[in-house]
């Protein structure tokens, strides 16, 4: 069992920063792949980036490809997303996911993803 706790969102204007963190539980983290979604008002929830177990290959939606990061640290339990260059477009609700089976071609399905957390509200006012 695994337990996401994310922070960081908050409002920020249009071409600033948020460095978001999810915090899991549990001593299996590492070997998790490990992902961001979001849903913005009136919208599905959809998929932003996700990073291996090892940390070695990351895949991230084109519209926030050059301008966000994800990155874990698994002697913390912890995968962060660098958003950088934000857009008003990047309002939405962000949503941190794990995952044992996420594979190359699957990445982007929520239902690959076993654990979410509760999602943390980014703003960007323009």
């Amino acid at each position: 069992q695994v337990q996401l706790v994310e922070s960081g969102g908050g409002l920020v204007q249009a071409g600033g920063s948020l460095r978001l963190s999810c915090a899991a539980s549990g001593r299996t983290f590492s070997s998790y792949a490990m992902g961001w979604f979001r849903q913005a008002p009136g919208k599905e929830r959809e998929f932003v980036a996700v990073l291996s177990w090892s940390g070695g290959r990351t895949y991230y939606t084109d519209s926030v490809k050059g301008r966000f990061t994800i990155s874990r640290d698994n002697a913390k339990n912890t995968v962060y997303l660098q958003m950088n260059s934000l857009k008003p477009e990047d309002t939405a609700v962000y949503y941190c996911a794990a995952g044992t089976k996420v594979g190359s071609s699957s990445y982007v399905y929520r239902t690959s993803y076993d654990y979410w957390g509760q999602g943390t509200q980014v703003t960007v006012s323009s």
